[in-house]
């Protein structure tokens, strides 16, 4: 293997031990997404405590107290909610999982974070595309699925209440607003998990997916033509990310991220695979 991917990074001894290194390659985001008659994308808004009770089980009716208090002009219906989730393991679920703990200790304490989870309540769907066509078959419910699907299967995203305390919309703005105020630095392999970053602007649920490549590998000159790709992808696909409805890594980070390459990432004798300035 040159090179894997992951949307759950490596923690920081794990990540020592393995002798890989860690990069983010593209960010995207997890939204929440209801099927209500007579509701549009976006006039719906959830916060993080009371997703966290729905999927607890504990928020029962559209209509419950705590959403009508986050939706004071919006008509919510006597109905039924009906929890989609993940059946399968997946970094979605883990980023999913990770903000609810962040938000709620009950949540933390209960249900906790991974891949896959035991979910007290809910319908298991696999994969973003199951969940999708759970939530757009089902009256009543919701799910969690990555910006894209929601997006390209048209189905009605709810809005956020950030970290701090702003309605926010799933966008490619909102998105890199949480990248730009998350601290890359701050974890081995750039392993931020940007859920609930700081910013009037930053979704909540924002994601990274993570390149894992060998420090010393087996195969140097393999690698080091993943390497190049992988510097034409920052500096030139930008514009094809956004149009798969993900965004890309700031440009402060990317810069790091190809000093880490020459400082890491080396063959049999020492020499770097790739400098930045190749």
């Amino acid at each position: 293997m040159t090179f894997g991917a992951t949307d759950a990074p490596l923690p920081g001894k794990e990540l020592d031990d393995s002798g890989l290194a860690q990069f983010p390659m593209v960010m995207g985001a997890i939204v929440p997404v209801v099927n209500l008659e007579g509701i549009k994308p976006g006039e719906l808004t959830l916060d993080g405590a009371t997703l966290a009770k729905i999927y607890l089980g504990q928020i029962k009716s559209w209509d419950d107290a705590a959403i009508a208090k986050l939706n004071p002009n919006t008509k919510l219906p006597k109905q039924a909610i009906v929890p989609v989730r993940r059946s399968d393991g997946s970094g979605t679920t883990f980023n999913f999982a990770y903000y609810l703990a962040d938000i709620s200790p009950e949540w933390k304490s209960k249900v906790g974070v991974a891949t896959a989870l035991e979910w007290p309540v809910g319908i298991g769907a696999k994969g973003n595309e199951g969940v999708a066509n759970n939530v757009a078959n089902t009256k009543g419910s919701i799910g969690y699925v990555e910006y894209a699907y929601a997006k390209q299967n048209k189905l009605i995203h709810t809005n956020m209440i950030n970290k701090a305390g702003k309605t926010v919309a799933p966008t490619s703005a909102t998105f890199q607003a949480a990248a730009a105020n998350a601290d890359w630095k701050s974890q081995p392999g750039y392993g931020v998990i940007l859920a609930n970053q700081p910013g009037d602007q930053s979704w909540p649920m924002t994601a990274a997916t993570w390149i894992l490549i060998y420090k010393k590998p087996v195969d140097a000159a393999t690698t080091g033509e993943a390497l190049k790709f992988f510097a034409w992808s920052y500096a030139k696909g930008g514009k094809a990310a956004e149009e798969l409805d993900y965004v890309p890594m700031p440009a402060n980070v990317v810069t790091d991220i190809q000093k880490m390459w020459s400082a890491e990432i080396k063959d049999a004798g020492g020499k770097p695979l790739f400098s930045p300035t190749n």
